[in-house]
C-alpha cells in the first residue's frame, strides 16, 4: 500500500506539470551597473587544415573529420529569421563567397537583410584567417583586400573587426597594419604564451592597445584582447553541436524528468564571474562555438535562448546576443584606460616545452613556392595593367584565389596534412598557369607596340621557366644552329633602374650575348654539377611525369638591366668559338695564397676560405673596410619524440631539440672553386644529402648561398631539424632583430620578455623566432645581416652567430591535431624518397649603421625578381619589328630609393588600384628615414589621371571615413610616453604628389581619361 500510495503521488505531480509552448525573452541589451555576458556565436571553418577546402565546404572525405561548411551558412539563415535577437558572425570569405554564388536571388536578398540588420556580421573579412608568421605583408594585405572588396560590393558594409582566433602566436604587423590601417576598432586573438597569459589574468592585462609600429605609434594602435582561456571555445560544458557529449543542456520542461534550470543558472553565473575576474569593466565575451559548428544551428540558438531568458530572470548578471562590434563598442563606452602593448607575441608556448617554432619552417618547398608565386603575381599585375585588364580571360584572378587561400594559418604555416598542402600547391600552379598566359600576352602587345589599340593575340609567343629552381628550362635549352636567336626578355617590377645577373641553363658552349642595342656583352659559362642535374632528372619526372629531352651543359650568366616598371631585351646566338674567358676555370692549387688561403671574389668583397678543406674563414670589403672573422657551418636538431614525458614531441608545430648535432665536410674532393669575369663561386658537398655554392658576384657586396638539402635520412628513426650557422667575432649581447612580415624589424633578446618574467625552459626553441624577409645582429662596430628567400624560423644561440632553420624531416606528430608526422616525399614510378630543397640566402657584413640600405633595398629585389620570357626569332627581323626596351613610366624618373610600388591593379570597374610603401623605419637609416614624395604624373606618364581617391588599406573605404570614425582609447601612462608622428599629407589634385613617411603605407584608387 506504501508504494502504490508513492506511485499515484507521482502520477499526479505529472499531471499537474503539464508541457506548453514557450517563448523566451532574447531582447536583452546591455544593462549598466550589471555585469554582461555577450555571447557571440560563431563557427570557426579552416580553409584546409585535416582536409581541403572543397571538401570542408561540400562535406566530404569525413572518414577524416565530419564538416560541411555549407551546412552552416545553410542552417544559420533560418535560425536567425527565427529570431531577429539572435546573431552570428563569419570570418572566412573563401566559404562564404562559394557559397553565395550558389544561393537564389531570394536568399541573397535575406541575407543582405541579416547583414544590415547586424543580425549577421561579416567580421576579419578577408579570404581567409592568414597566418601571421610565416606570411608577407604583400600577401595579407591582398588576402584581406580581395575579401573586403567583395563585402563592400556585395553588401556595403566595412568589416571594423580583426578576429585572428587561431593563428599561433601573433604579430606587430597585424595589430598595425592588418588591423587599424584596414579600419578595424578591435582584434581579438586566443593563443599567446602559456606564461604570458598567465600573468596577464592576474594582472587584468588581457585586454591591452597594442601599438605595433614605433614608427606610427598611436595613429596606428588597435584595442587588443586575448581570450582568457588561450583559445576561442565556449566555457567549459557550454558547447552545443550535436552529438557533444559534455554539454549542460536546459532542461526546462517540468512535465520531464531532470529539470535542471536552477542548476545550469548557477553554473553560467559561476563560469561569468570566474572570467570576470581576469578583465577589466562589466563586460566580457564568450565565444560560443568552435571549428565548424552551427552545422545544425538549432541546437546552438535553443540553449542559448534559454540561457539568457533565465539568467537574466535570475537577475545576478546580464546575458545577451552580441558581436564583437557590439561588445567593442560597449568596452570603449566606459571610458577605461588600458595598458599599452608593443612588439609582438612571439614565440608562442600552450604549455612546457611545448614551443610552436617548428612552423615557422615547415614544408619549407611550399613556403618557397608561396612566395616565389607572390612575387609573380605582384609583377603580373602590373602588366596585366599596361595591356587592359580582360574579364574573360586570361587574367591574374585564379592565382590571386590560389594566393589568398595559401596564406590560411594552416596553410603557408606547413600545419596541414600532407594532401591538403599538395592541394595548395595545386591551386597555385593552376593559377600561375593562367596568369602566365596572360603576362605572355602582355608582354607580347606591348613588344608589338599594341596595346594601346586592345591587344588581345599577339604575333609573339613566348614561354616562361617556372622549373628553373631545378635547373630546368626548355625554353633557353633550344639548338640555336639554326640562326635563329634565343630572345630573352627580362622585365624589371621595382620602381628603380636595376642590374643583377641572369643564369639560365644552355646546351652549348659556343653562344654569345647581345643587349637591347646590339652589343656583345661579358658573359660566363658555368658547369653544371652533377648534383644539380640529378635534381634536374628526378624532380622533372616527379612534376612533369616526363624526363627532360635535352642536357644543358652549363649555366650562362650574363649581367642584365631593366628600366623601373619595364623591361630590356637579350639575344642569344650561336658562334664558333665562346668568347676568351668566358668559360669558368676550377680553381688549382697553385692559386692558393702564401698562408695557404682562398681569396674569392671580383670586386671590393672577398671571401676567404682555407685551402684545406674549404672552411670559410674571413668577410673582408675593401670599400667598407670590414675584415670579419666568419664561419659558415651545417648542424641538425635531432627532433625529440617527446617521450620524456610521453608528450609534445617535435613535429609540424613543435619544434622541441633533443641535441645538435654539426655536420662536416670530409676531405678535398667535396671543395671546389669556380672562377669567371662574372663571378665566382665555391661548391661544397658537406655530406651526400647537403651540397652549397657560394656566389660572389662582380659589383655586388653580398655573398648568395644556395643550398640543397635533402633527402634529410630519418632510417636511424630519428626525425632531423636542419640549421646553417653562420658565426662571427660581433659582440651582439644576447640581442638580435628579426622582421615582423616582412616590415619593421624587431628587437629579440634570448632568454628574455619585456612583458613578463621568462622561465626558461627550452633555451634553443623558446628562443626561435619566424623570419619572412631577414635578421641582424650588431655591435658597436658593425652589423651582419641575412636575408632569405622564404619563410624561416631563426635566432641568435649564441652571442656573435646567426641560426636559420632550413629544412625539417620528422618521424613523430607532435600531438596538435593534424595527426601526421611532418615527413614529406617525392615519388616518381612508387618509389618515394624524402623531399630535396633548394633554397637560397644571402649574407652581407656592414660598420654599423649602413646595413639597412641593403636589408631594404636587396629584400625588395629577392621579393621581386626579374620576370624572364623566351622565344626564338631573328635578331634583325625582331628589332624591326618589336620594342626592344619600354618603361610604364616617365624615362627620366625613378621612385625614391625608399618607396616601393607594392600594388599596380586594374580593378573590375577600369580603376586602378595603387600601392606605395615606405621601406624605412623612423631612425632606421641616416639618410632613407625620411618623408619621401612620389609624383604620379610621372609614374602614369601615359596617362592622364582624372580622379584620385585615398583609401583603406584594403581599399574597400575612403581613407579621411575611416579616419573620422576610429575610435579613440584611452591608455595608461602620461602623454610624453606617445611621441608626435609623422603622416603623409594630403594629395593635391593639381600636383598629384604622394607623400610618405617612414613605415606609412598609402592607398589609392584612379581613374584616368
Amino acid at each position: 500500500m506504501a508504494i502504490q500510495g508513492w506511485v499515484l503521488i507521482v502520477l499526479l505531480w505529472v499531471s499537474c506539470a503539464e508541457a506548453e509552448y514557450m517563448v523566451y525573452d532574447t531582447t536583452s541589451k546591455i544593462v549598466p551597473g550589471k555585469l554582461n555576458v555577450h555571447l557571440v556565436p560563431h563557427s570557426h571553418d579552416d580553409v584546409g587544415w585535416l582536409k581541403t577546402i572543397d571538401q570542408y565546404y561540400v562535406g566530404s572525405n569525413n572518414s577524416i573529420q565530419v564538416a560541411c561548411v555549407q551546412n552552416v551558412l545553410d542552417s544559420m539563415v533560418p535560425a536567425l529569421l527565427a529570431d531577429k535577437n539572435r546573431k552570428f558572425i563569419f570570418v572566412e570569405q573563401a566559404f562564404f563567397q562559394r557559397w553565395w554564388r550558389t544561393q537564389s536571388e531570394a536568399i541573397q536578398e535575406t541575407v543582405k537583410q541579416l547583414v544590415s540588420s547586424g543580425q549577421l556580421e561579416l567580421i576579419n573579412g578577408g579570404m581567409c584567417m592568414h597566418e601571421e608568421a610565416a606570411t608577407h605583408y604583400i600577401d595579407m594585405i591582398d588576402q584581406t583586400t580581395l575579401g573586403h572588396r567583395f563585402v563592400k560590393q556585395e553588401f556595403n558594409v566595412t568589416p571594423r573587426i580583426g578576429w585572428q582566433i587561431d593563428p599561433f602566436g601573433h604579430s606587430a604587423v597585424q595589430a598595425y597594419l592588418l588591423g587599424a590601417e584596414v579600419g578595424f576598432d578591435s582584434l581579438f586573438f586566443a593563443r599567446i604564451d602559456y606564461q604570458d597569459r598567465a600573468k596577464r589574468k592576474d594582472d587584468k592585462t588581457l585586454e591591452v592597445v597594442w601599438r605595433g609600429s614605433k614608427s606610427l605609434g598611436s595613429s596606428a594602435q588597435i584595442f587588443s584582447d586575448a581570450f582568457p582561456a588561450g583559445n576561442y571555445e565556449p566555457p567549459s560544458h557550454f558547447h552545443y553541436e550535436i552529438n557533444d557529449d559534455d554539454s549542460l543542456i536546459v532542461q526546462d520542461d517540468k512535465s520531464l524528468f531532470d529539470y535542471n534550470v536552477p542548476q545550469c543558472v548557477n553554473e553560467f553565473i559561476s563560469a561569468a564571474l570566474s572570467q570576470a575576474n581576469v578583465t577589466r569593466t562589466n563586460h566580457i565575451m564568450w565565444t560560443m562555438g568552435t571549428d565548424f559548428k552551427y552545422q545544425y544551428a538549432h541546437t546552438w540558438f535553443r540553449q542559448m535562448d534559454k540561457f539568457i531568458h533565465y539568467v537574466n530572470q535570475d537577475g545576478r548578471v546580464n546575458a545577451l546576443y552580441s558581436t564583437p562590434s557590439i561588445y567593442t563598442d560597449a568596452k570603449h563606452a566606459t571610458n577605461e584606460s588600458w595598458p599599452i602593448k608593443t612588439d609582438d607575441y612571439f614565440p608562442y608556448a600552450d604549455r612546457v616545452n611545448a614551443y610552436w617554432t617548428g612552423y615557422f619552417t615547415s614544408r619549407p618547398s611550399l613556403k618557397g613556392y608561396v612566395r616565389t608565386m607572390s612575387g609573380y603575381y605582384l609583377a603580373a599585375r602590373q602588366l596585366e595593367f599596361y595591356k587592359g585588364r580582360s574579364k574573360a580571360g586570361p587574367n591574374i584572378d585564379s592565382l590571386a584565389d590560389a594566393l589568398a587561400i595559401a596564406q590560411h594559418h594552416d596553410g603557408i604555416s606547413g600545419t596541414s596534412k600532407q594532401h591538403v598542402a599538395d592541394d595548395y600547391a595545386k591551386r597555385l600552379s593552376i593559377g600561375y598557369d593562367e596568369a602566365a598566359q596572360m603576362v605572355e600576352m602582355s608582354l607580347g602587345c606591348i613588344l608589338e607596340s599594341s596595346s594601346k589599340t586592345g591587344c588581345r593575340s599577339p604575333t609573339t609567343k613566348f614561354q616562361q621557366c617556372p622549373l628553373l629552381n631545378i635547373s630546368y628550362c626548355p625554353s633557353s635549352e633550344v639548338d640555336l644552329s639554326n640562326g635563329k636567336n634565343l630572345v630573352v626578355v627580362v622585365y624589371n617590377p621595382l620602381g628603380w633602374k636595376r642590374e643583377d645577373v641572369i643564369r639560365i641553363p644552355v646546351i652549348d658552349e659556343k653562344v654569345t650575348v647581345k643587349d637591347s642595342g646590339g652589343k656583345v656583352i661579358e658573359y660566363q659559362l658555368l658547369p653544371l654539377q652533377n648534383a644539380s642535374l640529378a635534381i634536374r632528372n628526378y624532380h622533372s619526372m616527379a612534376y612533369l611525369g616526363r624526363s627532360p629531352s635535352t642536357t644543358p651543359k652549363y649555366w650562362l650568366a650574363f649581367p642584365a638591366s631593366a628600366p623601373p616598371l619595364g623591361f630590356n631585351t637579350y639575344f642569344i646566338s650561336r658562334v664558333k668559338k665562346p668568347a676568351p674567358h668566358a668559360k669558368s676555370h676550377v680553381m688549382h692549387s697553385s692559386e692558393l695564397s702564401k698562408s695557404g688561403t682562398i681569396e674569392v671574389g671580383l670586386g671590393a668583397l672577398k671571401l676567404v676560405y682555407s685551402g684545406n678543406g674549404g672552411k670559410l674563414l674571413r668577410y673582408t670589403n675593401s670599400r667598407t673596410k670590414v675584415n670579419a672573422t666568419v664561419d659558415q657551418s651545417y648542424s641538425f636538431y635531432a627532433g625529440d619524440d617527446g617521450t620524456k614525458d610521453k608528450r609534445d614531441a617535435s613535429g609540424a608545430y613543435l619544434f622541441r631539440p633533443n641535441g645538435s648535432y654539426p655536420l662536416k665536410s670530409k676531405g678535398k674532393a667535396s671543395f671546389t672553386v669556380l672562377r669567371g669575369p662574372i663571378l665566382d663561386e665555391v661548391h661544397q658537398k658537406t655530406n651526400s644529402w647537403i651540397y652549397q655554392i657560394a656566389r660572389v658576384y662582380k659589383g655586388k657586396e653580398h655573398a648568395e648561398f644556395e643550398f640543397t638539402i635533402g633527402p634529410i635520412p630519418i632510417d636511424d628513426g630519428f626525425g632531423k631539424e636542419v640549421v646553417t650557422r653562420i658565426t662571427t667575432g660581433i659582440r651582439s649581447k644576447k640581442t638580435f632583430y628579426t622582421d615582423s612580415n616582412g616590415r619593421d624589424f624587431i628587437e629579440r633578446i634570448r632568454d628574455f620578455r619585456k612583458d613578463w618574467h621568462l622561465e626558461v625552459n627550452q633555451p634553443i626553441a623558446g628562443n626561435y623566432y619566424p623570419i619572412n624577409l631577414g635578421m641582424f645582429i650588431k655591435d658597436d662596430k658593425e652589423e651582419l645581416s641575412v636575408l632569405v628567400d622564404r619563410a624561416v624560423g631563426g635566432s641568435s644561440i649564441v652571442d656573435g652567430q646567426v641560426e636559420i632553420m632550413l629544412h625539417r624531416r620528422l618521424v613523430h606528430d607532435d600531438d596538435r591535431g593534424v595527426a601526421e608526422a611532418l615527413n614529406e616525399t617525392v615519388c616518381v614510378l612508387n618509389k618515394c624518397t624524402g623531399l630535396t630543397i633548394v633554397g637560397k640566402y644571402y649574407l652581407r657584413i656592414d660598420p654599423l649603421g649602413e646595413g639597412a640600405k641593403w636589408r631594404r633595398s636587396f629584400g625588395q629585389e629577392i621579393y621581386s625578381p626579374f620576370l624572364l620570357a623566351f622565344t626564338e626569332q631573328d635578331e634583325n627581323s625582331w628589332k624591326n619589328s618589336h620594342v626592344v626596351s619600354f618603361s610604364g613610366i616617365d624615362p627620366s624618373y625613378v621612385v625614391p630609393d625608399n618607396v616601393a610600388i607594392i600594388t599596380l591593379q586594374e580593378l573590375d570597374d577600369g580603376k586602378v588600384l595603387l600601392r606605395l610603401a615606405h621601406l624605412y623605419e623612423v631612425g632606421e637609416d641616416k639618410d632613407l628615414s625620411v618623408i619621401a614624395s612620389v609624383e604620379l604624373k610621372k609614374l602614369f606618364a601615359n596617362k592622364k589621371i582624372k580622379e584620385i581617391k585615398e583609401t583603406s588599406l584594403s581599399a574597400n573605404q575612403g581613407r579621411a571615413e575611416m579616419e573620422k570614425k576610429r575610435l579613440v582609447w584611452k591608455v595608461e601612462g602620461p602623454p610624453k610616453d606617445d611621441p608626435k608622428v609623422v603622416r603623409g599629407g594630403p594629395v593635391d589634385p593639381a600636383t598629384l604628389v604622394v607623400e610618405l613617411a617612414p613605415m606609412e603605407i598609402r592607398t589609392f584608387v584612379l581613374a584616368f581619361n
